[in-house]
């Protein structure tokens, strides 16, 4: 008889953008092993889902409307809870890091990510949390530390960079009817080819979806959307 599957760890995604908060739970649920136990936009609104069920894991977008996430992260410690920490966040300032690390938080994950960045963190967790019983040595607890860690930062395909796919980003998403190659080249002083490198990224990466645009000549223009998880 095989041994029975190990329940799910329970990840409450903690960000005040519906659209993001709704992207993070798509990819949490799209991880073998994890279950999305919640959603919340505020820090309130986090406390008053953990005081109805708790849960293993929040993925957490540190900028909140009603206060800091690791504020939320402190007192949080301070009523007890032992929930890990995977903050989510734009922030870089590493003195932030810091805090993070010696209240608990686990892993940083900065926006924008693809959904396999976020898959790795939350397998290397996963692989951690797993570690139980007592370590034999030293070797034994190293390892049992560098599942969290990954090898090397996630690479962006050859020719791409971070800021330029933020800005891309921050781009689509404010265009709710979507965006064309050539729109978003001419809002963000890039070459058309270059903004059409980086929204296939996106829509590689699972964040945005593209159609062509038929006008009334020439060969239909592709049309690109973030998407919104409904």
């Amino acid at each position: 008889m095989s041994a029975a599957a190990p329940p799910p760890i329970r990840v409450l995604v903690v960000e005040d953008d519906p659209v993001a908060a709704d992207a993070h739970a798509l990819y949490v649920g799209r991880v073998s092993g994890f279950a999305v136990a919640g959603v919340a936009h505020s820090r309130a609104a986090a406390v008053r889902a953990l005081d109805r069920e708790p849960v293993d894991l929040l993925l957490l977008d540190l900028y909140l409307p009603d206060g800091h996430g690791l504020q939320l992260v402190r007192s949080l410690r301070g009523a007890g809870h032992t929930a890990d920490v995977i903050a989510v966040t734009s922030a870089r300032d590493l003195a932030v890091v810091r805090e993070g690390v010696s209240l608990g938080v686990v892993q940083y994950v900065l926006k924008p990510f693809t959904f396999a960045t976020l898959r790795d963190r939350l397998t290397r967790y996963a692989e951690f949390r797993a570690a139980a019983g007592e370590a034999s040595g030293q070797d034994e607890v190293d390892r049992a530390l560098a599942a969290l860690r990954s090898p090397q930062p996630a690479a962006l395909p050859k020719g791409l960079s971070a800021p330029t796919l933020e800005a891309v980003t921050r781009a689509l998403r404010g265009a709710p009817e979507g965006t064309t190659a050539a729109a978003a080249a001419a809002a963000l002083g890039i070459s058309r080819i270059t903004a059409r490198r980086y929204l296939e990224h996106l829509v590689a990466a699972g964040r945005a979806e593209r159609a062509p645009q038929y006008g009334q000549v020439g060969r239909p223009e592709l049309h690109y959307r973030w998407i919104t998880v409904r």
